[in-house]
């Protein structure tokens, strides 16, 4: 047996029961996505996420099969660490790259002194609005879904935490940083708070899910990994 897919497994009586798999979603997939693609790989009925990450994202899912969706709960709660390239000037509706863009002005001319300062000044707690574009829900329906529709609904502003920020690199215009955060931070808003903060608009360009918990991203299992390891457990 494949020893990568098999310690992630619950057996008993030389059936897998369940399993939690860390998954390196692919930018472009849905969580959703992935989710489907597996559940027809394996042929689990029940099978999960813990903790949607954005299309346009990429790195740590978790995924859970069959008795494991039980346990997902605990991923949706646990600390969350990312990699993000914002670029300054403009602004989306979506905050992100994929949205159609709304805005857009000079770009402050960013230097380490500055972004270092801006940066410190965001840690600690603090709270944010869910932006419209999200699977958070109200009144029972993801605002994504009111987005897409024109509408813009009130939202309540919930409590994050940011716990560390580095700064790894930075252009004129772009600056790329890791950052550690509780559970329930979006990081597109970080981003466009980030861009208010040094005097301009800004959207997150690229999202890397680093860890979840203490599970780390260098864990994960590609799509393609894990059904080509499937295919070997289930022989």
């Amino acid at each position: 047996m494949p020893t990568e897919l098999i310690k992630y497994c619950e057996i008993w009586e030389n059936n897998i029961k369940g399993m939690t798999v860390p998954i390196h979603k692919p930018a472009g997939w849905t969580s959703f996505d992935v989710v489907k693609k597996l559940r027809n790989v394996t042929g689990f009925k029940k099978v999960g996420h813990g903790g949607t990450l954005d299309p346009f994202a990429s790195g740590l899912l978790m995924v859970g099969f069959g008795t494991h969706t039980k346990k997902l709960n605990t991923f949706l709660k646990a600390d969350k660490s990312y990699e993000v390239l914002i670029r300054t000037g403009v602004e989306s509706d979506t905050m992100d790259i994929t949205g159609t863009i709304h805005l857009a002005q000079k770009s402050v001319h960013l230097n380490r002194d500055i972004l270092l300062q801006i940066l410190q000044s965001f840690k600690g707690p603090q709270q944010q609005i869910p932006p419209m574009y999200s699977a958070k829900k109200v009144d029972g329906t993801p605002l994504y879904k009111r987005a897409r529709k024109g509408e813009v609904v009130k939202r309540k502003p919930l409590d994050i935490e940011i716990y560390e920020t580095e700064l790894l690199d930075f252009t004129e215009d772009t600056f790329r940083i890791r950052v550690s955060c509780s559970s329930g931070t979006y990081i597109r808003v970080l981003a466009h708070d980030l861009g208010k903060a040094l005097g301009t608009a800004a959207l997150a360009e690229e999202l890397i899910r680093l860890g979840i918990g203490d599970i780390t991203l260098e864990k994960s299992l590609t799509i393609e990994d894990f059904i080509e390891q499937w295919k070997l457990l289930a022989a």
